[in-house]
Formats: structure tokens, sequence, C-alpha cells
């Protein structure tokens, strides 16, 4: 594993956290945000995808699982699969 790929550890970490109900949506959202060296070291779509899925997750954390567009178990799968690209990527 490469030293790059260590970037993605805090989100990792946080998207752990946010499956297991132990992170609020928007604690997730501020920890991914807050990972500049991670945004930096990847091409630039990544940030903009990253930023959409998160942007979505906290608009789904503002009301209940059936009222809201976005999925919470189909956003958090796109993060995992964000996150696993982004590993790719970095390991390239």
């Amino acid at each position: 594993m490469t030293r790059s790929t260590h970037l993605l550890d805090p989100v990792q970490a946080a998207l752990d956290a946010f499956a297991q109900g132990n992170l609020t949506a928007s604690r997730l959202s501020d920890t991914a945000r807050a990972q500049a060296d991670l945004l930096a070291a990847l091409p630039p779509r990544y940030a903009e995808v990253l930023l959409g899925l998160l942007d979505r997750l906290e608009s789904s954390a503002l009301f209940s699982e059936e009222s809201c567009s976005f999925s919470q178990k189909d956003l958090l799968a796109s993060l995992q699969m964000w996150v696993d690209k982004a590993r790719q990527t970095l390991s390239d």
C-alpha cells in the first residue's frame, strides 16, 4: 500500500462509524470535506463526485427515509465505491 492511500483512512473510518450508527451524517461529511490533502492527490472529478454524494447524504439526514428521494443505504454504498475507486487511483 502506498503512502497516499493512507490519506483515505479518515474517510473510511468515518464511513464505517456512520454505517454502524456511531457517527452522524453531518460528522461524516465534515470529516470527508476536511481531507484537503486527499482531494488534492486525486483528479478533480473525485472531489466533485464526493461533494455531491456528501450533499445528498446530508439532505437525506434531514428527512425520514420514506420522505427523502435519497436512500442513505444507497448513498453509503456509493460513498464506499468512491473510497474503493480513490484507493485504486492512488495506488496506480
